[in-house]
């Protein structure tokens, strides 16, 4: 892996941003905040997934030797673990009881499962927007068998909770967090590039093991992003949330501020 600090311009944070690469997908509609830095300030912003979501197909699924119909509750933290959850049981023939209950870490999540059951008529526990959010959910529910649908790459929140509590609960990897094929950029540069997930990062490297940060600015949102960028030797330059910028595109706007002279 090549050392992303070699080279760094000394006066880089004094360099204008003209181009920003955000490694998620396109949105699908045009209220993107990033549009309206683009805009503002004149930038070109891309968009590009870094990483891919690859399913666990059901006969490598039955190698775990998990039994859905011994849990009596699932835990969803994103759309894809409710997505491929019931698409695992839809492989396998499982029909999920009327009974099961559903606990979601937030309204989003929780809103998405209507893509395959009718809520009212389902037993639905909702946190806030933060894992830490759902705990308080889930201790008035200690009694339950929990199943919990995840990545073969996810956070250890959810679990480590879980564990130190005295849950019952199983892990189930569903799907799998990969490096996206990003071969067409070899020879793209972008003056700023935003992470989101250390999964990010290592497609970076996987796609480019030669790339060197010279005076692209680093951004990440998350400590754990933020610590796998400085694990990768890079310089992180912009993170989110902060105080005074709790999404990404709020932190990217007040370097921009900050460094370019614009306000």
């Amino acid at each position: 892996m090549a050392d992303g600090k070699e080279a760094l311009g000394a006066d880089r944070h004094s360099k204008k941003i003209s181009s920003i690469l955000v490694t998620q997908p396109k949105p699908a509609n045009d209220n993107s905040p990033y549009l309206g830095i683009a805009e503002k300030y004149g930038i070109k912003v891309d968009f590009r997934a870094f990483i891919e979501i690859e399913p666990v197909s059901y006969k490598d699924f039955r190698k775990e030797k998990i039994n859905i119909l011994d849990h009596t509750a699932v835990i969803f933290t994103s759309r894809n673990a409710v997505d491929h959850f019931f698409r695992i049981c839809a492989e396998g023939k499982i029909e999920v009881p009327a009974e099961m209950k559903y606990f979601c870490i937030s309204d989003q999540t929780a809103y998405y499962l209507q893509k395959y059951i009718v809520l009212r008529k389902r037993k639905l526990f909702i946190g806030g927007k933060t894992a830490t959010d759902l705990f308080d959910v889930l201790k008035k529910h200690k009694n339950e068998k929990f199943l919990y649908p995840c990545s073969n790459i996810r956070k250890e929140d959810i679990p480590e909770f879980m564990r130190e509590n005295g849950f019952n609960f199983t892990e189930a990897t569903m799907y799998k967090t990969v490096a996206a094929d990003l071969s067409d950029l070899a020879e793209v540069k972008y003056d700023c590039i935003a992470f989101f997930s250390p999964s990010g990062i290592h497609s970076l490297f996987v796609n480019f093991p030669d790339f060197k940060q010279n005076n692209t600015r680093i951004a990440a949102f998350g400590p754990t992003t933020a610590q796998a960028v400085r694990d990768a030797g890079l310089e992180l330059d912009i993170e989110a949330p902060m105080p005074n910028a709790p999404s990404m595109t709020g932190a990217i706007e007040v370097y921009i501020q900050q460094n370019s002279g614009k306000k």
